[in-house]
């Protein structure tokens, strides 16, 4: 409860940074640098390699190892810095860019500053200290925010995005030193941390290869369409993958730590992982009919009115959002029963689906990307994941696909009411933020009524009020 709380003055940081830059810089800005961002994430992975996870699996560690891990995430951090800077000509070129010259080096200095805190922000997981890194998480957004703004007010345009990469990266390692009284001493034999490098290798391996599938999507629409498609395709995108991103997060951060250590419990496991899911999907799913039903106004209400072209984008999108709550968290499954080989080939299995879907629709432009995406995770790709899934472990494939009906009759109904209340808003010409209010008020009455009609929607409804109940009264006894 901690960790999702802290992670709530996340999002709103980040909905904040949305709609003030969204207003500030134009969306060729965003376009521009989501050239860039597009290859970001899945550096990150490597930088990262896995280690910190393996820090937080691992029933027993050292100091040592973990001083090992640490120099190891430094140095890798410093390399894939290097590796992006000297690739700069080559995405200029790629692009059609220019500009990409100056920004990509100057934006490769941000793995420089993570990868000395790795191993810190894992420890703090390691330790359950949830508070403290949240509060590291929180404070990086909120400081990266406040600069971008700043800097984007003084006119400095596609350079406010770099600078907010930049001051994130180089706040959150600090803080990460400031709460974290951990220091690395001199690293040990490779050899003494060899299981948790080919655990990482196998995880790492398979997030580069689900990373790069889920962004070759703006890869290829800068490449065939421009900085200016591709600016109004991230920013939709980025309205959809905010809510389930930040709600997965701290989730993640939470289920792997217990997971972890209830791999030999297989009936308290399964009861875990699928409370967490259960409640995930049914939290974004009224997120998807909203964006189905109403996706024009809530673009021109969060993003202004020069954005009007991102809203098809964001309709498809919402169709995603009944399947990419749970897929996110398979791999919760894969690396707390250190199955990341299986990890591995469904993710190399995925990537090739998606490389074909969005190749058919990127002659249609950015909404035949969304609207291929969508359609190819609904009917194809989302099921095989599940199933590969629940081949092994304490979760089964048909627990898995239990957890997407009451959302995806939940996006249903929300989509169908947002419609039918879209009519009569046309006829009262009310102000947009009013008509977004009661549409999301509709949205979420028509969730509950969907959730309230199914004996397990009623359940999880019973099992969080006590849950809360119970929560209320440990604070009060402490």
């Amino acid at each position: 409860m901690v960790t999702v709380g802290a992670q709530g003055a996340k999002v709103a940081v980040q909905i904040v940074a949305v709609v003030l830059l969204a207003r500030l810089l134009a969306p060729a800005d965003f376009g521009v640098f989501a050239m860039v961002a597009a290859f970001l994430g899945g550096l990150e992975i490597l930088k990262d390699l896995g280690l910190s996870t393996a820090t937080v699996q691992r029933a027993h560690i050292t100091p040592r190892q973990v001083s090992t891990l640490f120099w190891l995430n430094a140095g890798l951090g410093s390399a894939v810095a290097l590796g992006l800077a000297a690739c700069a000509p080559l995405l200029a070129w790629l692009y059609g860019e220019p500009v990409l010259l100056d920004i990509v080096p100057v934006v490769a200095l941000a793995f420089v500053f993570n990868g000395f805190s790795t191993q810190h922000l894992a420890l703090l997981r390691r330790q359950m200290r949830f508070s403290a890194a949240a509060l590291v998480q929180v404070s990086g957004e909120a400081v990266a925010l406040v600069a971008a703004v700043a800097a984007a007010l003084a006119g400095f345009g596609l350079w406010s995005l770099v600078i907010q990469r930049l001051v994130w990266a180089f706040s959150t390692t600090l803080m990460a030193w400031i709460v974290c009284d951990w220091r690395p001493g001199r690293p040990g034999p490779l050899s003494d941390v060899k299981g948790m490098i080919a655990f990482g290798g196998n995880a790492t391996t398979s997030m580069v290869v689900g990373f790069l599938a889920s962004n070759l999507d703006k890869v290829l629409i800068g490449w065939w369409w421009g900085a200016v498609p591709l600016g109004f395709y991230e920013r939709a995108q980025k309205l959809l993958q905010l809510p389930i991103q930040n709600l997965n997060t701290p989730l993640a951060t939470v289920a792997l730590s217990a997971l972890s250590r209830l791999a030999d419990q297989p009936v308290r496991y399964r009861d875990a992982y699928l409370a967490a899911v259960e409640r995930l999907t049914m939290l974004i799913a009224p997120l998807g009919g909203l964006f189905i039903a109403s996706g024009d106004l809530v673009v021109t209400l969060i993003l202004g009115p020069q954005w009007t072209e991102a809203a098809p984008i964001l309709q498809w999108m919402g169709v995603s959002a009944i399947y990419m709550p749970i897929t996110y968290t398979l791999s919760w499954l894969y690396m707390s029963q250190d199955r990341t080989p299986e990890m591995l080939r469904a993710g190399i299995i995925n990537a090739g689906l998606t490389v074909a879907a969005l190749l058919a629709g990127l002659p249609f432009g950015a909404v035949g990307v969304a609207a291929a995406y969508a359609i190819s995770g609904i009917a194809l790709r989302a099921p095989l994941l599940l199933w590969l899934a629940g081949r092994r472990g304490p979760v089964r494939a048909l627990d898995l696909a239990r957890v997407l009906l009451l959302p995806l009759c939940a996006v249903a109904v929300v989509a169908g009411f947002g419609l039918v209340v879209r009519s009569w808003l046309a006829r009262a010409t009310l102000p947009i933020p009013v008509d977004v209010a009661v549409l999301v008020t509709a949205a979420g009455v028509a969730a509950l009524l969907v959730y309230a009609a199914f004996p397990r929607g009623r359940q999880i409804f019973r099992e969080t009020a006590r849950q809360i109940r119970t929560i209320i009264r440990g604070e009060a006894s402490a």
